[in-house]
């Protein structure tokens, strides 16, 4: 067994201090792997930025450390059998993938700051927690003692993240036997009756789908912060969501976000904790592990978290379109829908996935992976007159894969795609998946068969609408993107100040000046670009830009496909 310490001085310095004790050696040196990664967050973070002093000894007696990689050292033992490495890392990151210390708690994910030693990562791990006695620990890692955590390797160790404090709060539900906690940590007055009455429920639909729980038990561990944040990770029997203000928890925007991304955290202990692409199992911490899969371990999530309470009941049909219209105001938002498919996309996770990046160059795997995942529900109802789903697909990747530790390919999922539509799928993936195709029609036909339709208007913003750019407005308005072929694309660059129209002044006035000129009309808009004053013409055109997509019910919608709805949905039409 390895031991693991995490100590702590002065909490408002943000230091921890890890030790590391290392008995049983045999060898004339050992390496130590800090991670560059963590699971859920498919880009390389580098975490060794946040350590120091880096020390070993043994008896008493420094032994000489090197670091031979921006994240690996070597340690030479002296065949000394008992080993302990300190050193210290910087806690101070306020996100469900980071760690924080402060003098009202210990929130800590050991994949930040816990070395592997090499060869010996399936040896269990015992934590122990230098902490204020009167704190509680939240963790899916059981506790021997108090403080005292134990994991059966050293992937347990760091998939497993904590909070402690005096001010958790703690409820219980149970489903089909299972337990599930829900904590709190931070400023909040959670309505806990709605909250168990609700995640029972979304808990209930999932387990229903899936027929059992890959783990004995759950943990929801959240910080409510007191300002707006919304993040989630996934981990093997527990999730961490940071979310704020919580004050406004139970408020119908914030209560909603809550319970979405509960859901979607809850999804992901199939969904890429067990069912996981073969690039990833195991997880290689030490580099990029590239998948092309995206679009199911996130996309497919993404679709059933908010899918889930509708299901279940949690959220009305309007309030579940409202979901999916936000996701398609995302989808049609970035011009990148046309030049990288989803699958590419989610290579390039491990170059720039997650930040905006040089403009219309992707597409969100989380976007267009949920919007693909609804097309391809609906058209294998479709296909199978409500014989079939994306569940049984989904039923197949857990009883083939997720069950069996075996990781999936993109072509085993092709093919279970097929078999359960009983006929080949090939031109939704060479179309939607491997492809740029667009959506809009082959949507809106599904959505047909649910009695429903994707609706197109124009956007009522006019600059975006008719001259396609989108601003920023804040201390000044700036030029945030531009339409590939618009009135805009000439003649307008990203950050361009804008300072007026047709010789009015801009002060948060745009919409309002454009919208009393004739719809045909050409503009001139004064700008800084560079520090250097100029002036631009701008010629409608006719054409629009930025379009505005929302999933509607049709008034004519048949019988049966108002039962095809309610088979979907489980709510009715």
């Amino acid at each position: 067994m390895l031991y693991y310490r995490v100590s702590y001085s002065n909490p408002l310095s943000h230091l921890l201090t890890v030790t590391i004790t290392i008995p049983d050696n045999a060898a004339p040196e050992l390496y130590l792997q800090l991670p560059a990664w963590r699971p859920g967050r498919y880009e390389l973070q580098h975490f060794a930025q946040k350590l120091k002093q880096v020390t070993a000894t043994a008896n008493g007696a420094p032994l000489p450390v090197q670091k031979v990689t921006k994240d690996r050292w070597r340690l030479e033992t002296g065949n000394a059998a008992k080993l302990e490495v300190t050193y210290a890392f910087y806690a101070r990151q306020m996100d469900a993938g980071g760690s924080w210390l402060d003098e009202e708690q210990l929130y800590l994910n050991g994949i930040n700051c816990f070395m592997a030693v090499e060869g010996r990562e399936q040896e269990p791990c015992q934590l122990v927690l230098d902490i204020p006695d009167h704190y509680e620990v939240a963790c899916g890692l059981k506790q021997s003692e108090k403080h005292t955590l134990q994991a059966g390797s050293y992937d347990e160790l760091v998939d497993a993240p904590l909070i402690a404090s005096a001010s958790l709060q703690l409820t219980k539900y149970e489903v089909d036997g299972i337990p599930f906690y829900i904590w709190l940590q931070g400023d909040c007055e959670p309505d806990w009756h709605r909250i168990s009455h609700d995640f029972g429920a979304f808990t209930k639909e999932q387990l229903t789908l899936f027929g059992d729980f890959p783990v004995a038990d759950y943990h929801f561990l959240n910080q409510l912060l007191p300002y707006r944040y919304y993040h989630g990770v996934e981990h093997g029997n527990s999730t961490v969501i940071t979310l704020g203000p919580g004050e406004l928890l139970m408020s119908p925007g914030l209560y909603k976000e809550f319970l979405g991304i509960s859901s979607h955290e809850l999804f992901h202990t199939w969904n890429i904790k067990k069912i996981r692409p073969a690039e990833m199992l195991p997880y290689d911490f030490s580099c990029e592990n590239y998948f092309r899969t995206g679009y199911i371990a996130e996309g497919i999530t993404t679709y059933y978290g908010d899918y889930m309470l509708a299901r279940a009941g949690v959220f009305t049909a309007t309030q579940y379109f409202e979901e999916l219209n936000t996701t398609l105001q995302r989808y049609y938002a970035d011009y990148g829908r046309s030049s990288l498919s989803v699958a590419d996309s989610s290579f390039d996770l491990w170059l720039d996935g997650y930040k905006p990046g040089i403009p219309d160059r992707k597409v969100s795997i989380y976007v267009k992976g949920a919007l693909t995942a609804l097309l391809l529900d609906l058209q294998l109802r479709k296909a199978t007159g409500n014989r079939a789903s994306l569940d049984q697909v989904m039923l197949r990747l857990w009883e083939e894969f997720g069950k069996t530790g075996t990781g999936y390919t993109a072509a085993d999922y092709e093919r279970l795609v097929s078999e359960t539509a009983g006929t080949s799928f090939d031109n939704y993936f060479s179309n939607y998946i491997n492809g740029t195709a667009p959506l809009e029609a082959a949507l809106d036909e599904a959505l047909y068969y649910v009695g429903c339709t994707l609706k197109e208007t124009e956007n009522p913003l006019l600059y975006e609408s008719r001259f396609g750019f989108k601003i920023l407005d804040n201390a000044g308005i700036k030029v945030s993107a531009i339409a590939p072929d618009s009135p805009a694309y000439q003649q307008l660059s990203v950050d361009d100040e804008l300072i007026a129209l047709n010789g009015r002044k801009l002060e948060q006035n745009l919409q309002p000046l454009l919208h009393a000129l004739h719809p045909g009309a050409s503009i001139e808009l004064t700008l800084f670009r560079d520090k250097k004053l100029r002036t631009v013409q701008l010629a409608a055109t006719g054409n629009t830009y930025y379009p505005k997509y929302t999933i509607q019910k049709r008034s004519d919608a048949t019988d049966a496909e108002q039962e095809n709805f309610r088979l979907w949905l489980k709510q009715e039409f």
